[in-house]
């Protein structure tokens, strides 16, 4: 788990890009969007489905940055709204304080740093 939850708050990206998936983190149906963006069904652990989220947007980064013509925003922003959607469903870190405050309804789950 630490592993993810270290790769989650070192992503760096364009804020533009952050503010689009954070736009689109409320539409997300995970049973709807989940199987066309990442290949996975709505019954694959959390983690597995993290994993393989933080791979495709790295994969798709990389493109970015190299300026190749094969960059899709509209696939990375997909990839990134589903990375904050399905963060939220990862188990809490288990070094957690004793007393950890509730989750309320305005949580949105991992949010990157952006650039």
């Amino acid at each position: 788990m630490s592993d993810l939850a270290t790769a989650l708050s070192n992503l760096n990206r364009p804020r533009l890009l952050v503010r689009a998936a954070r736009h689109g983190v409320s539409e997300y149906k995970r049973d709807r969007d989940l199987r066309r963006i990442s290949g996975h069904n709505s019954s694959a652990s959390p983690r597995r489905i993290v994993s393989h989220l933080l791979a495709q947007e790295e994969a798709i980064e990389r493109t970015r940055v190299a300026r190749d013509g094969t960059y899709s925003p509209n696939k990375h922003i997909e990839v990134l709204v589903a990375l904050m959607a399905e963060s939220r469903n990862l188990p809490a870190p288990s070094a957690a304080p004793a007393r950890t405050p509730r989750r309320t309804s305005s949580d949105t789950g991992w949010r990157p740093t952006t650039v």
